[in-house]
């Protein structure tokens, strides 16, 4: 196993932990039209949480294609 293997695998469980951890800010219900507030605003932890899963999924996505072209 290469490297990227090893990223890929430490990403993909960061990425469930985050996403995991996450607040449930607006249900399905309220994304198609349900009551409910979709439009939140991100504060403090919350938005960092958000950021920090954004640049994982990034380097998760990168890491599978390296390891596929390496190959």
């Amino acid at each position: 196993m290469s490297i990227w293997n090893y990223i890929t695998i430490v990403t993909a469980i960061l990425l469930i932990i985050l996403i995991l951890i996450q607040t449930r800010g607006a249900s399905l219900g309220a994304g198609l039209g349900g009551s409910g507030e979709v439009n939140t605003v991100r504060r403090g932890a919350d938005k960092s949480l958000h950021q920090l899963t954004i640049i994982l999924v990034f380097v998760f996505a990168a890491s599978i294609i390296i390891s596929i072209v390496a190959q």
